[in-house]
C-alpha cells in the first residue's frame, strides 16, 4: 500500500510539473486529463479541455484526417512519434496555430484502451530554423551575387585585357609604322644626298662644256670663223639634250613614285615601229657602230607604244654608250601567240656579276661605269615602265664582252 503511494506522488509530480504538455484520450477520442503545462501550452484553463473532442485542438483543416488517424491508432495502439518529417500544427484556444512535435503512447484502463500524447511546442526551434533557412538563403543569395560579381569581373578582367591586347597591337603597329616611316626617311634622304652628289656631277659637265662654247664663240667674230662656231653651237645643243634628258627621267621617276602613269595600249606594227627607232637611234651611234635587226613572228602588237619607245630608247642608247667604236648591236624581235619577247645585245664593257643584282636600283652606276655619264636612275625607270605594262626584265653578261637585255610582255 505504501509502495502504491509513491507510485502515486511519483507520477502526480510528473503530470503536473513535466515542461511538455501531456493529454490523455479516450478511445472515443475525448480528452480525460491535461496537464498544466499543455493548459498553457493551449490557453485553456483546468477542467476546460476535460471531455472536449481531441479535434478541438487540431486546426479546423486538419481535423477530418485526423479523426480517421486516430480511430486507426486506436485499433492498433502502439508507442510512435507523429509526422516524422512532416510539420505539425496544433490550434490554441483562440485560433491561433504553433507548430509542434508529439510522440503518442497508450495504456489500458480497466475498461478501455487511453492513448497519451506528449505535445512539445517547437515555436523556437522552427524559428531557428527559419532564420537559419533565412541565412542559408542570404547566403546562397551572397553566393549568386559573388558569383555574378565574380563573373562581373572577369568579364571586366578580359575585356581590359582584350582591350591592352588591342592598345599592345596599336602601340606595335604605330611602331612598325614608324619604323617604316623612319625606314622610308633613311631612304628619302640616301637618295637626296645621293641626287645631290649626281646631280652636282652630272650637271657640271654639260653646263661647263656650254659655257666653255659660249665663251669660244664670242671670240670667233670673223666670217672665216663660221665652221668654228658651228662646231661650238652643236657642242651646246648637245649638252642642252643631255640636260633636258636628265631633267625627264626625273620628271619620269615623280610621275612613276606618283603612280599617275597608267597604261595606255594600242595596236600598231612593232616592226615598223623598231625600224623607225633604229633610224633615229642611228644619229647618236658613235664612230663604227651599226645595227642588227631582226623581226619574227606577227608584227602587230597591242602595247602601250610610247611607254615601250621610251623603254627601248634607254636600253638602246645604253647599249651605244657602253660599247666601243666599230662596234655591233643586235636588236632582236619575236612574237607568238602568248608571248613578244626583245633582246637587245651590244659588244661593250659588260657588267659583274656583283652589279647585276642592283642595276636597276635607284641611281646604282655600275663599278666599271663610274666615270661614265649618266643619272643611274635609266634602268630603274625602265623596270617601273615594264611593271606598268605587266612585262619583265632580265640581263646577262661578261665584264668586256658585252651585255643581252631580254624583254618579255605575256599575252
Amino acid at each position: 500500500m505504501e509502495q502504491q503511494k509513491i507510485s502515486d506522488i511519483a507520477f502526480e509530480a510528473l503530470f503536473n510539473f513535466a515542461t511538455i504538455g501531456i493529454i490523455t484520450v479516450d478511445t472515443h477520442g475525448a480528452i480525460v486529463l491535461a496537464n498544466p503545462y499543455a493548459l498553457f501550452q493551449f490557453g485553456y484553463e483546468s477542467d476546460e479541455l476535460t471531455g472536449k473532442p481531441v479535434e478541438i485542438l487540431v486546426p479546423a483543416r486538419f481535423s477530418h484526417d485526423h479523426v480517421k488517424k486516430r480511430e486507426q491508432f486506436t485499433e492498433q495502439p502502439k508507442s510512435r512519434s507523429m509526422g516524422i518529417g512532416l510539420d505539425l500544427f496544433a490550434r490554441r484556444k483562440d485560433g491561433s496555430e504553433f507548430p509542434v512535435e508529439i510522440s503518442l503512447s497508450n495504456y489500458k484502463g480497466v475498461d478501455q484502451i487511453y492513448i497519451i500524447a506528449f505535445v512539445i511546442d517547437i515555436s523556437v526551434r522552427k524559428e531557428a530554423e527559419h532564420g537559419l533557412a533565412q541565412q542559408q538563403e542570404e547566403r546562397a543569395l551572397m553566393a549568386q551575387q559573388l558569383k555574378s560579381l565574380n563573373e562581373q569581373l572577369e568579364q571586366k578582367v578580359e575585356d581590359r585585357t582584350m582591350m591592352l591586347r588591342e592598345t599592345l597591337h596599336q602601340l606595335e603597329k604605330s611602331r612598325d609604322e614608324l619604323t617604316v616611316a623612319l625606314e622610308k626617311e633613311k631612304v628619302l634622304n640616301d637618295l637626296k644626298s645621293r641626287f645631290v652628289s649626281m646631280a652636282s656631277h652630272e650637271f657640271r659637265t654639260p653646263l661647263s662644256t656650254i659655257l666653255s662654247s659660249v665663251s669660244l664663240i664670242d671670240k670667233y667674230t670673223s666670217e672665216h670663223d663660221q665652221d668654228k662656231r658651228q662646231k661650238h653651237i652643236e657642242r651646246i645643243k648637245a649638252q642642252v639634250k643631255t640636260l633636258i634628258s636628265i631633267l625627264e627621267e626625273f620628271l619620269s621617276l615623280g610621275k612613276l613614285e606618283e603612280g599617275s602613269i597608267q597604261e595606255k595600249k594600242q595596236a600598231f606594227n612593232i616592226r615598223e615601229m623598231m625600224t623607225e627607232l633604229i633610224s633615229e637611234m642611228s644619229h647618236l651611234a658613235k664612230d663604227g657602230q651599226h645595227f642588227v635587226f631582226n623581226c619574227t613572228g606577227s608584227e602587230a602588237v597591242y602595247l602601250d607604244r610610247n611607254l615601250l619607245h621610251s623603254v627601248l630608247v634607254n636600253l638602246v642608247s645604253n647599249a651605244i654608250k657602253y660599247s666601243g667604236d666599230k662596234g655591233k648591236i643586235e636588236i632582236t624581235v619575236h612574237h607568238t601567240p602568248n608571248l613578244l619577247s626583245i633582246s637587245i645585245k651590244d659588244n661593250g664593257i659588260g657588267i659583274s656579276e656583283e652589279d647585276l643584282k642592283h642595276l636597276t636600283d635607284r641611281f646604282f652606276r655600275g663599278t666599271n661605269a663610274i666615270n661614265i655619264q649618266g643619272t643611274g636612275l635609266g634602268l630603274h625607270i625602265v623596270k617601273k615602265y615594264l611593271e606598268v605594262m605587266n612585262g619583265c626584265i632580265s640581263f646577262t653578261s661578261i665584264l668586256n664582252q658585252g651585255t643581252k637585255v631580254f624583254l618579255a610582255f605575256n599575252k
